[in-house]
């Protein structure tokens, strides 16, 4: 990311790891960071499991993890893939066939568990498989699922026995002379899996994919990941996320975009700034701001909105937003226009007007990018 020199406070220097290729996703280096999710669908049903992966790409998911738990799931995969827009990675747990039968069905990616996936031997047939259908490899590594002998070793899942868990694995597939692999050591517990990959980033350059595994749901989940992942991605840590939620895929995209966000490393679609709402409010704020967030989920366009109840932080917001609206007295508010007090509005009009400028000025947005690409070349 490019550094800020007027507001160094904002800086945030990830840590430099070698970059690979997921599909025709650059995962690590100076990539952006990759948002995944995951379906929730029975494989076996194509065209849902098809569907599911088209809706999250549509919300912005970079890559998607499809489970193959069998061989009617591998038969199944092999339908799916030529038809979904993102690359594909295969979940992978118990039995290395099944990632020998997802690189020969098109899979971008291997996700395979170091704790079920079996002997060296089984692992050096799927790093096989992987190179020879140029896929990549990530080495999920799961506080919950550790080998026995680091469970023997340590007592109990610790930092210190999933970082151990993802090295011996990184050494057969380079010994192996496999490159082309990231690496994730996920727990349900914030402080487990902070610690873990503060570990890892310690000890391999390789990138690593972030995140809270089962973390719970819709709110719960989302409050939990944003403060592990958050406290990662701020420490540099983090070349993938994936947002854990037992809620609709796309309800993870939303939250690892969001968090992403938030810390400025990546962008996507319309950041509203908003207020609680008080008393002092001249419209209702909540319902206005959830109404916006529906109409304005088709903008792409990286770019600014506030929708403040009152003057008393309204005029401020709106000096750093592209579009802003603060309410007012007798029944209407005043627009912001690229910080700037623009024109009065009515709040029965308000929205589409805001929509309708939204659009327009992300439509100009656009237009310039284009005529600097343009120009470049």
């Amino acid at each position: 990311m490019s550094l800020n020199h007027v507001r160094p406070w904002r800086n945030i220097y990830r840590r430099k790891s070698r970059q690979i290729m997921v599909g025709n996703v650059p995962v690590g280096g100076d990539a952006p960071i990759s948002v995944q999710t995951m379906t929730n669908t029975l494989t076996t049903d194509v065209a849902g499991t098809v569907a599911q992966v088209q809706t999250a790409a549509e919300a912005g998911a970079d890559l998607v993890r499809i489970s193959v738990p069998d061989e009617a799931s591998s038969r199944a995969l092999k339908e799916i893939v030529p038809e979904c827009p993102v690359p594909i990675v295969a979940d992978i747990h118990f039995h290395y066939k099944r990632g020998i039968e997802a690189a020969e069905a098109g899979a971008a990616c291997l996700r395979i568990n170091p704790g079920n996936i079996g002997d060296e031997n089984r692992v050096k047939e799927v790093i096989k498989a992987a190179r020879d259908h140029g896929c990549s490899i990530r080495i999920g590594v799961n506080a919950g699922s550790l080998e026995k002998h680091l469970l023997e070793k340590y007592g109990e899942p610790c930092p210190e026995a999933m970082v151990e868990s993802g090295l011996e694995h990184i050494r057969i597939l380079e010994d192996n002379d496999f490159h082309n692999f990231k690496i994730s050591v996920k727990a349900s517990d914030v402080f487990l899996s902070a610690a873990a990959y503060q570990g890892i980033a310690e000890a391999t350059d390789a990138p690593i994919h972030l995140g809270i595994t089962e973390a719970g749901g819709l709110v719960s989940g989302t409050i939990k990941s944003a403060i592990g992942l958050g406290n990662l991605l701020w420490m540099g840590i983090g070349d993938t996320i994936r947002v854990s939620l037992s809620a609709d895929p796309v309800e993870e995209v939303k939250v690892g975009y969001e968090i992403l966000k938030s810390l400025g490393l990546r962008h996507r679609g319309v950041n509203i700034i908003s207020c609680p709402s008080c008393a002092r409010q001249g419209f209702d704020v909540i319902k206005t701001v959830e109404t916006l967030e529906r109409r304005l989920e088709h903008v792409k366009t990286p770019m600014s909105l506030s929708i403040i109840g009152c003057v008393v932080n309204g005029p401020g917001e709106a000096l750093m937003t592209d579009v802003g609206f603060t309410g007012g007295g007798a029944g209407s508010g005043m627009v912001y226009l690229a910080g700037k007090a623009s024109h009065k509005m009515s709040n029965e009009q308000m929205i589409d007007h805001i929509v309708e400028e939204v659009e327009k000025e992300a439509a100009q947005i656009e237009a310039s990018e284009d005529a600097a690409q343009d120009a470049a070349e």
